[in-house]
């Protein structure tokens, strides 16, 4: 029996590729950009949010497949974009979870007084399991993801609903102390809380019925993640005051006013479901993608077994994890930072977005679904700008990708001359 995503394992796993671990200290550096008026800033991601998330319902509805937003970049502007796509989408993730782990790790260690070393030893764990979870199969890993989120849920409503009590309206007077610049300062600052879409497209096929599942499950996912983010933004301010400006951990804040000072555990609990949906919800989207591409001749071939819906692809969870592990190893030795860890993941998957939502204004029909396109796309260009210098990643890595199809495509075209002949 092939195994499929259910609507709610699906609204699971694209909460998990949306939320993460940057959830816990976001809160402190939109405020400290903007004050109170970063709740406008939390407000117009949101509703931004909801184009780019419709357009890749849309996009997998139409085109379902593993590789995703390669397979869509395929059909509207051809294989050598597409090339570039997959490339980015892949390479992206082993920074990405590693940061993710480790921040996860972090807050536990910090509960149980581990040091360096004991941060790192729950990291390479967090990897460990999501890496099993998926050799087991996606059912297992959805069935994984709908608990954890579950609990996530319960977790960040409890730490809402327990602070909510402290609200005090002069919290949020002077409401915006560094005017429009300090909501676009904010903007900036919170966009990372809102990638995420982009993955989850490539477990369009995973769905018995992709186009009526898509549409529900992204829905779902959109009103969980505006009811988490909005909940813990407004508590943040009207509890904390300032010190939402100025406080490390937000959220073990708010749960220590609402629930006493022995909180700690609970906090690292947050963390660790908060890093392992996220880890476990990429991992699972570009191990897809990687057979996709070895299907489609952009990887090598070996890495297509598994690409057919259903299957495992077990070689290309492989490969990612041997990527994953070297990342991890590159960290540790060379000292890199957390933060520039994520930048070059988001440089990374900004691309991808902003590739993705105008491969739909060519492959959506005229209409609504076209004009969201537009609006998605423009959207998109927002996180591109903020990565600075990091975009000469995903540039460096489209090179490559561009000679490397060019290089398949003359092959290809010696074979057929042969066959010819």
């Amino acid at each position: 029996m092939v195994a499929r995503l259910g609507p709610w394992q699906g609204v699971a796993v694209y909460v998990g590729s949306v939320l993460g671990p940057g959830v816990l200290v976001l809160p402190r550096l939109a405020a400290d950009a903007a004050g109170p008026a970063s709740l406008v800033a939390w407000g117009l991601l949101l509703a931004f949010s909801v184009p780019v998330a419709a357009t890749f319902a849309a996009l997998g509805a139409r085109f379902p497949d593993g590789g995703g937003v390669s397979t869509f970049v395929r059909h509207a502007f051809g294989p050598r974009a597409a090339a570039a796509v997959g490339w980015w989408f892949y390479l992206a993730i082993p920074p990405g979870v590693v940061a993710g782990a480790l921040i996860g790790a972090g807050y536990v260690a910090g509960a149980a007084g581990f040091g360096g070393r004991g941060t790192l030893l729950v990291a390479v764990g967090l990897l460990a399991v999501a890496f099993a979870v998926n050799h087991r199969g996606l059912r297992l890993s959805g069935r994984a993801q709908l608990a954890l989120t579950a609990l996530l849920v319960v977790l960040l409503v409890v730490a809402s609903v327990a602070a909510a009590g402290h609200l005090d309206a002069g919290n949020f007077t002077p409401f915006a102390p560094h005017g429009a610049a300090g909501v676009l300062d904010a903007v900036g600052v919170l966009f990372f809380a809102f990638l995420g879409w982009e993955a989850a497209s490539h477990l369009s096929a995973e769905f018995a019925d992709p186009a009526r599942d898509l549409r529900r499950v992204t829905a779902g996912a959109l009103a969980v993640v505006a009811v988490l983010y909005l909940g813990l933004s407004i508590v943040s301010i009207g509890a904390l005051g300032e010190a939402a400006a100025t406080e490390e951990t937000p959220l073990a804040a708010l749960l220590a006013i609402g629930l006493g000072p022995r909180t700690g555990w609970v906090t690292a609990a947050v963390a660790l479901v908060l890093s392992f949906g996220a880890i476990n919800a990429y991992i699972a989207g570009a191990s897809r993608l990687g057979a996709a591409l070895g299907r489609d001749r952009v990887f090598p071939a070996g890495l297509a077994r598994g690409s057919l819906p259903g299957q495992v692809p077990h070689r290309s969870l492989a490969v990612l994890g041997g990527l994953t592990a070297l990342a991890l190893l590159g960290q540790a030795l060379l000292g890199v930072g957390v933060e520039e860890l994520m930048r070059v993941t988001v440089g990374f998957l900004a691309a991808v977005t902003t590739l993705g939502c105008a491969a739909a204004i060519r492959l959506l029909p005229k209409g609504g679904g076209r004009r969201i396109a537009i609006v998605a796309t423009a959207f998109s260009v927002v996180p591109l700008a903020s990565v600075g210098w990091f975009l000469v990643f995903p540039a460096a890595l489209a090179a490559v990708a561009w000679g490397r199809s060019r290089r398949l495509e003359r092959d290809l075209a010696v074979a057929d001359t042969r066959e010819v002949q």
